[in-house]
């Protein structure tokens, strides 16, 4: 019986999702969990491990019961993640030996500045296209050498191992310690700070000077690979036998479910930060605006494709924020609906630089700020101020990536869970000036993945004919006038002075 479904594994920050697609990228089914939040300290985030694969079996029986899926249904899986947030374990018994530290989390600004200290914070981006920063996951493989008991021996004897959430769900989907995969894709090892982009390896020198034994470091794949890495066992969530092939950062899956496989196809992806990829083709382009240099996606043997990515710490989460800690909204969904109750931001800006600020600026030192407060502003102006923060930052972006590709939009096509706030999607099309595009799946990070995984055993034959699938769900137009767009966009740029050099 010839496999109808592809299934994807999207493990995010806040929650891991399974979800099932049929061969025109259709959701057949879907199931999501959340997990916990841990703050040992101000400015460290922590995630469990073992939770998050507990509640990654959880969501794909969940997701496989819904669709009704049948053995020989499954064509092969793919697994999509949140990047840089690290794990080591032991990989005798799968137990970690420390929290997963998230990506958010900037417990390593001693081990960036310290490396920074010979050679400036962009010591390594000529190799791997990124600055020195507490985003990667290389300073935090170092910090939990440094400060977890007994971990760095382990390591130098190879007992244990370091991976991304990709590579952890992947050990454990194929076998765990009973032979799992230790692998990771390009996408995936491009953030580590580890990776040289031309070679598409682990660099000898920067493991050196960083300390990280390369054998704890998982085997670099291809995102799509026609080789699996495992098959699922008869004791895992998906039942015996299914090919694991598919592997992306998520951002990465979402311009590949986006279909964004032209150099200069761009996508903008709202999660709890929002991250914004151009393709660059097979050139490697050198950032001098304060943004990243990344791999986009490589299929096979194909030669890598890269992109420019511009990294926002936080968007979503902000709404969230409001949510649960100021409590002016009780979901997040309401948070469209209260600032529609002020006509304008009333002349504030929320700067939500919580881990300090991200592209285009990489300043740890940042802190949030809420600026031009007066006696008429109501949680209904700052609600409206936070969405507009997405939009603002989202154009800073924007203009970083024309100033290093020449290339400027004329349409951003747009995913994630805020996409379906209006507020948010009109404003966006009116500080940016150009068209904003919905697409009918929006969930384009578990597709990505899935596409990827489905490439490599041919339930697609090409990328030709995941292009074929995309459809436009809606398209927003700039309204605002020239003027007053750029009169608000001055403010915000005043604002994001403000929030500099609140950490020493």
């Amino acid at each position: 019986m010839a496999a109808k479904y592809v299934a994807a594994v999207d493990q995010g920050t806040t929650s891991t999702r399974c979800m099932i697609f049929n061969h025109l990228g259709q959701v057949v089914s879907v199931d999501q969990a959340e997990h916990a939040q841990i703050y040992p300290e101000p400015g460290w985030v922590e995630h469990d491990p073992l939770q998050i694969w507990r509640r990654t079996q959880d969501v794909i029986r969940g997701a496989v019961e819904k669709a009704n899926v049948r053995p020989g249904d499954l064509a092969a899986i793919g697994v999509t993640n949140q990047r840089e947030t690290t794990v080591v374990w032991d990989k005798n018994t799968g137990e970690p030996s420390y929290n997963a530290i998230v990506w958010q989390d900037t417990r390593t600004k001693s081990i960036c500045d310290r490396l920074a200290g010979d050679g400036g914070q962009d010591r390594f981006r000529p190799k791997t296209g990124l600055p020195l920063a507490t985003y990667f996951s290389g300073p935090k493989i170092r910090w939990i050498l440094e400060n977890v008991e007994g971990v760095s021996r382990a390591a130098e004897r190879g007992e244990v191992l370091f991976g991304n959430m990709d590579t952890w769900l992947i050990w454990w989907l194929t076998g765990g310690p009973d032979g799992g995969a230790h692998v990771t894709d390009v996408t995936n090892a491009s953030r580590t700070l580890l990776m040289d982009l031309q070679t598409l390896d682990w660099d000898r020198e920067i493991l050196d000077l960083m300390g990280v034994p390369r054998q704890m470091l998982p085997h670099i794949v291809s995102s799509s690979d026609p080789n699996p890495w495992g098959t699922t066992s008869v004791e895992g969530p998906f039942g015996e036998g299914i090919p694991v092939c598919g592997d992306l950062g998520d951002q990465q899956a979402a311009a590949v479910g986006q279909a964004c496989y032209d150099v200069g196809d761009a996508k903008n992806t709202y999660g709890t930060g929002s991250f914004l990829i151009l393709n660059t083709g097979q050139e490697i382009v050198p950032s001098t605006s304060g943004l990243l240099t990344t791999v986009a996606y490589r299929m096979g043997k194909q030669p890598a494709v890269y992109a420019l990515e511009g990294s926002i710490a936080i968007t979503g989460a902000l709404v969230q924020w409001l949510r649960d800690n100021l409590g002016i909204i009780r979901a997040s969904s309401e948070v469209e609906e209260l600032a529609l109750e002020a006509e304008d931001n009333g002349g504030i800006y929320f700067v939500p630089a919580f881990s300090g600020l991200f592209a285009p600026y990489w300043r740890s030192d940042a802190r949030g700020v809420i600026v031009g407060l007066t006696g008429y502003i109501t949680k209904a102006h700052i609600a409206r101020a936070a969405l507009e923060a997405t939009g603002y930052q989202t154009r800073e972006v924007l203009e970083a990536m024309a100033r290093d590709s020449g290339v400027k939009l004329k349409t951003l096509k747009v995913d994630g869970g805020m996409v379906h706030n209006e507020l948010l999607m009109q404003f966006q099309a009116d500080v940016l000036g150009v068209s904003v595009v919905r697409p009918k799946v929006v969930e384009t990070t578990a597709l990505g993945a899935a596409y990827a995984a489905g490439l490599a055993v041919g339930f697609w034959n090409d990328l030709e004919d995941l292009s074929s699938n995309w459809r436009i769900d809606k398209t927003w137009q700039p309204h605002m006038t020239e003027g007053r767009r750029e009169q608000l966009y001055a403010g915000w740029l005043k604002a994001v002075e403000r929030s500099f050099g609140w950490v020493d």
